[in-house]
This record gives structure tokens, C-alpha cells and sequence, in this order.
């Protein structure tokens, strides 16, 4: 993309060198032109007659026809040069502001030159030089004042049975970033609001204006001010606040009914269309960001750059971000496999949109299958793999055991051990906070694979020194955005106009957005050795009810009056809260201080895989109690609550017993 050049420039840029009788054609610059003519034979009628009462001639009397042809003529010529009558009046800036002076200027020199001429053959001059600088003066301020008036005619006038449907709206900030979102929305075509002010935090500027607009300080809190000044809505455009300092604001705020939006720091000064399109509501997402994450760039370029890359489960919500990042480090080859056709299909027309160059393959296939995904290997011969396929809702797979053993086990253990059949270099599973100490047959089904994976690194590890895959785990909470996740449900119930469906009002659950998610599986992915399970520090935990009412006040509603809040109890395998750490387990820092490594118990392969084997067995069968019953033996601390198989809990303590 080629550079901008500066508005000052633009004017030169814009010099018509090429006449065409069709550029004055519209019906609105005909008009424009003709009422600058008029305006420009209406100051040389003015200076004239000004200078005729000091009994002085600005053009002499023989010569007026002439003269005042000529200076019509020249300031047409120069009209059309700087195509002065191109601009929509009521949207006049600096810049039409600059064409009117260069036109007037370039008039005033051209006459000069030909009263030098005349000088020059001894004749007499055509026009007086002090007349000439007062009428230059004078028709530069006709035609600007007038061109203002127009613009604030319109704006006050014309557009005042327009304002009743915009927000009254006040900035928080006085920075660059507040004054460009300002002048962003004073040009917005339809306005979505009126501005009546600015926000200074530190309050030292309150004696001032921005854009003719008063600055307020704070003296007790945010929605006091604004009711005092009538305002409706806040725009948080101070790119020095921390998200404490949002997070403060945006509760005060909509705690008192206040519209609360956001917008990202301003890069492109001059795109006001871009500014204003991205002022948008306050999300929650805004709320629940952290700091940057900071990549090491340079070691995960190392472990991507001009390698084939596979994604299994690359049309779902992690295994999607998962792509978008890996791309940007430049991969030979990226493989999106994935079983659902549709979302896998807008996927890569999205990546093809992109032109990156990176060849894209697109492999419709079942990580349960071996034999499908064994050719797939063989054919690509992946660098690195990224294992995100797996069935992740907790009540769904209460009800069928049998397929959460078949996608989150039997799929892991494919693609695990075609992995290391094909010597891939790289083995990245992604894993769920739910897989520690389970409660449901999925959190337990996540932590066998776990299981699986981390004790096939270390035998492998054992028998090829030379060359072994680095087998690695990462494990994280919920995921704001995924699909299944309770915001997309909330926000949808909101839109429905409710009930928002609580499961019981002391859940709380750690959040963390996909792309924050993505990010940090990278960096494990380059910082692991093999064998590690990595988890990701996913903040403070958020009470859900909490997370509930404060969507429902940032969509413009009251919780339990216009949107009410209905507790439907906890759905089987369901925690009050989650944990990133097993009760035996150790935590173990590393050089990233958002991920950590958990020391977890595991058996010997052998051993996990002879359980495991048995376990798929079982699974063609489709009887859940023994499903669920072998899983409880390879994972001991697996306890279902609120579940049909708690019962299998007490069974398998005494089966333990009597073996001991």
C-alpha cells in the first residue's frame, strides 16, 4: 500500500492540467462557480468604489471593460486550476480553505505580472497594486465566510429534526486518540451522536475547550457528571487507561443505566470513516482482556517458519485461531482437517482472501478413523502437529460416553501415534481445566488423552534419543467466543429478551479470550521440551451471575426487571468451580509468566495403554456404566457429581479396596 500524502499536499494533487468542459458539467459546481464569480466581481466592485472615494482608480477609465474581463477571466482560469468548485459546501475543511487562498494568490500574481509587463513596454498599468492587494484580501474573505455560514447553517438548521435520534454523548479523554474519535463523529454521515464535552482524568485542562467543546473534571464520580450535563452515553477514547481503570468506569456507568463504548487506539489519523466505524458498545470482552501477551517470536518462528503444519479440528473456534496465528509465521504448508465440511469451507476461502501465498490444504476427515488419517500423514509428512479436535460440551457427553472415548481418546491416540510414526517434530494437544480432578466423562475422557500423550513422550524419549516427537500438552479454561461458550448464550437470551439461564449462583469459571488462548499455545509450543503439560494463567475467576448482569446492563437493560435471571441448577458432570491444578500435582514456573508447568502423576505407557485399549473395547459396546466404570480406574480421582454415575463411584473405592 502506497504511502498517504498530507492533506497540505493533497491540493496540489488534486490541479486540474487537463481541461475537460465535463468537469464543470454538474449542475451543483455550475452553481458553486457562479456564485464565486459573483462574489469575486462583487469585492472588485467593493475596492473599486473603495478607492474611487480616495479619488484613486483601480483600473483606469478607459480600460474598466477590459480590466474587469480580464480579472474575471484569470480568476476563472484559476477556479478550475484548484478546482475550487468541487467541494460540498457544507462540508468545507482546511483544505477548501487552502484551494480558495492558492486561487486568489495565483490571481494576485498574474495580475501583478501583467501590470509589470505594461510597465515594461511603457503603458500605463492596467489595475492599481494597492487595489489589487485589498481586493485579494477581500475575495478570499467573502468566499471562505460564506462557505462557512453555509456549513453552520446546515449543521444547526438543517439538521437540527435529525438530532432528536442522536445520543448525547461526552468523551473520556483530551488526547490525540479523544480529538480524532471527535472530529471522527462530527462527520459521521448519519450521526449516532451529538458531543457535548470532554473528560479530563488528571483534571487539568478544565479551563479549556477542544473543537469548541467544553473540558469537564471529575469532582465526585462519572455518572453524577453526566446526569448534570444530560449526557447519555460515555465514549472511552483514553488509550492510557488500564483496564482496572475501564473496568471501574464501565460498572459506575452502567450501574446507573449509562450507554458505555469503546474503541481501539487510533493509528490512521486521517480515515474518519475507519474511526467512527469502529466505535462499537462496550463488551465484556473489553472488560475481561489482560495485558499484551508478549511472544517470543523468534524461537516459535524457528519451530514454524517453512514447515508443514497440520490442525486436526481447524474449523472450530481454538483450531480457526490456532491457523490465523500459524500463518503469519510463514509455513510451507498448512493442513485444516476437520470433519465439518462447512465451516472448514469458510475457513480457507477466508485464509485464499488473505492472498498469503502459503499453500492450503483442506482434508475432510474423522481423527477417530486411523486409516483415514494414516494417508494424510504419509502423503504431507507434518513438522508439527496442533491437536485440537474434540467433543468439549460436559452434559452431552454425560449422555454419551461412548463417543467422548472414541473422538478425545481413540482421536488423540491416532493422531499421537501417527505422529510419531511419521517422525513429526512437533505434537501440541489442547487440553481443558476440566480434565483435573473430573467430574464428568469429558473432563476424564481429556484427562486420559493427557495420559496418553504425556507418557508416550517419555518412553519414546527413552528409545530414540536421536529422534523423537516432543509431545506436549497445554491446558486452559473457557474460552470467551468458542463455541458453547456461556457469552454467546447470554448474549443471545439477552437479544431474546431473556430469561439469562444461570446454573447456580455461586458457579464462577476463569476466562481467557481465543485469540489470548492461541497466543500462549504457541509459546508453549516453542518453549516445551516434550512430556510437559503447560497451563496457561487465566487471570482472576469471574462469578457468573456477575458476568450475567453486567451483560445485561451493557445491552441497555435492568437484570431481574427487564431481563430476568433464572437459576436452572447444575447440569450433570458440572463444577462450582474449576481448577488448572491436580491436588497431588506441582507447579513449576517458566520463563513466560502467564505459563506454568503442572507435575503431574502419570503411569507407564504400557500401562495407560493396555487401559486404554480396554477401554475403546468397551466403548463399541456402548454400555456406559463399564465405559464409565474403566475410566474411573485409569483415572482414580475421576468423581461424577450430579451425574447417573456417582453410584459407580462407591463400586470402584470398593473394588480398589478388595484388590488391596
Amino acid at each position: 500500500m502506497k504511502d498517504k500524502k498530507p492533506n497540505f499536499f493533497a491540493v496540489f494533487s488534486e490541479i486540474n492540467l487537463g481541461f475537460n468542459i465535463r468537469n464543470l458539467g454538474y449542475l451543483p459546481r455550475w452553481l458553486i462557480l457562479l456564485l464565486d464569480l459573483s462574489i469575486v466581481v462583487s469585492s472588485g466592485v467593493i475596492s473599486y468604489f473603495l478607492l474611487k472615494g480616495i479619488k484613486l482608480d483601480f483600473i483606469p477609465g478607459p480600460y474598466i471593460v477590459y480590466g474587469l474581463l480580464f480579472y474575471v477571466l484569470v480568476n476563472l482560469f484559476f477556479f478550475w486550476i484548484y478546482r475550487t468548485y468541487s467541494g460540498i459546501i457544507r462540508h468545507s475543511s482546511y483544505i477548501d480553505a487552502l484551494k480558495l487562498f492558492f486561487s486568489q494568490f495565483s490571481t494576485f500574481v498574474v495580475l501583478l505580472l501583467v501590470n509589470l509587463v505594461l510597465i515594461i513596454l511603457n503603458k500605463p498599468k492596467l489595475f492599481l497594486t494597492t487595489g489589487l492587494f485589498i481586493n485579494v484580501v477581500l475575495s478570499f474573505s467573502l468566499l471562505f465566510f460564506y462557505r462557512i455560514i453555509v456549513k453552520q447553517v446546515f449543521e444547526k438548521y438543517l439538521t437540527s429534526s435529525k438530532e432528536v435520534t442522536k445520543k448525547k454523548a461526552i468523551i473520556y479523554g483530551t488526547d490525540v486518540n479523544a480529538t480524532a474519535v471527535a472530529n471522527a463523529l462530527n462527520s459521521e454521515t448519519p450521526g449516532r451522536f451529538k458531543l457535548i464535552g470532554f473528560i479530563d482524568k488528571n483534571n487539568l485542562n478544565t479551563s479549556k475547550r477542544i473543537l469548541n467543546l467544553p473540558i469537564y473534571k471529575i469532582t465526585k464520580t462519572i455518572p453524577i457528571l453526566l446526569r448534570y450535563i444530560h449526557a447519555e452515553a460515555i465514549i472511552i477514547a483514553d488509550k492510557s487507561l488500564t483496564k482496572e481503570e475501564k473496568s471501574i468506569i464501565v460498572d459506575e456507568c452502567i450501574e446507573f443505566g449509562f450507554k458505555v463504548y469503546t474503541i481501539p487506539v487510533i493509528s490512521d489519523w486521517d480515515d474518519q470513516k475507519e474511526i467512527s466505524k469502529n466505535i462499537k458498545n462496550f463488551e465484556i470482552q473489553d472488560l475481561l482482556e489482560r495485558k499484551p501477551i508478549v511472544l517470543d517470536t523468534k524461537l516459535i518462528s524457528s519451530i514454524l517458519n517453512n514447515q508443514t503444519v497440520l490442525v486436526t479440528g481447524a474449523a472450530g473456534s481454538i483450531g480457526s485461531e490456532i491457523v490465523r496465528q500459524v500463518l503469519s509465521f510463514n509455513p510451507k504448508k498448512i493442513l485444516l482437517l476437520d470433519q465439518a465440511e462447512t465451516p472448514l469451507n469458510s475457513l480457507s476461502l477466508e485464509i485464499l482472501s488473505e492472498n498469503s501465498g502459503i499453500e492450503i490444504a483442506n482434508l475432510i476427515a474423522d481423527v477417530k478413523s486411523a486409516e483415514m488419517l494414516d494417508p494424510i500423514f504419509q502423503l504431507h509428512k507434518p513438522d508439527v502437529v496442533f491437536h485440537a479436535a474434540a467433543y468439549k460440551h460436559v452434559p452431552m457427553m454425560e449422555e454419551n460416553p461412548a463417543q467422548a472415548i472414541f473422538t478425545n481418546v481413540l482421536g488423540t491416540k491416532n493422531v499421537a501415534d501417527l505422529s510419531q510414526k511419521y517422525h513429526v517434530d512437533t505434537f501440541v494437544m489442547v487440553s481443558t481445566d476440566k480434565a483435573v480432578n473430573p467430574s464428568s466423562v469429558m473432563g476424564a475422557s481429556k484427562r486420559i488423552a493427557e495420559m496418553y500423550v504425556q507418557s508416550k513422550h517419555f518412553k519414546h524419549k527413552k528409545l530414540n534419543t536421536d529422534r523423537y516427537t516432543r509431545f506436549i500438552t497445554t491446558r486452559f479454561g473457557n474460552v470467551l467466543g468458542s463455541n458453547g461458550s456461556v457469552v454467546p448464550l447470554f448474549t443471545k437470551q439477552i437479544q431474546e429478551g431473556g430469561p439469562v439461564t444461570i446454573t447456580h449462583p455461586e458457579i464462577i469459571r476463569y476466562f481467557m479470550t481465543i485469540p489470548e488462548a492461541c497466543q500462549l499455545v504457541l509459546e508453549a509450543c516453542s518453549m516445551g521440551k516434550g512430556g510437559e503439560i503447560f497451563i496457561f494463567d487465566m487471570g482472576k475467576p469471574v462469578k457468573i451471575i456477575d458476568l450475567a448482569k453486567k451483560m445485561i446492563r451493557l445491552a441497555g437493560f435492568v437484570p431481574d426487571q427487564e431481563i430476568k435471571i433464572k437459576i436452572v441448577g447444575l447440569r450433570p458432570g458440572e463444577k462450582l468451580y474449576e481448577e488448572l491444578l491436580n491436588d497431588s500435582a506441582k507447579n513449576l514456573a517458566t520463563h513466560h509468566e502467564k505459563i506454568t508447568i503442572a507435575e503431574e502423576v502419570c503411569d507407564e505407557f504400557d500401562v495407560i495403554s493396555l487401559g486404554i485399549e480396554e477401554l475403546i473395547e468397551a466403548s463399541k459396546t456402548a454400555n456406559n456404566d463399564r465405559i464409565v466404570t474403566l475410566m474411573k480406574k485409569i483415572v482414580p480421582e475421576f468423581k461424577s457429581l450430579n451425574s447417573v454415575f456417582e453410584t459407580l463411584d462407591i463400586e470402584v473405592k470398593d473394588l480398589y479396596t478388595f484388590k488391596s
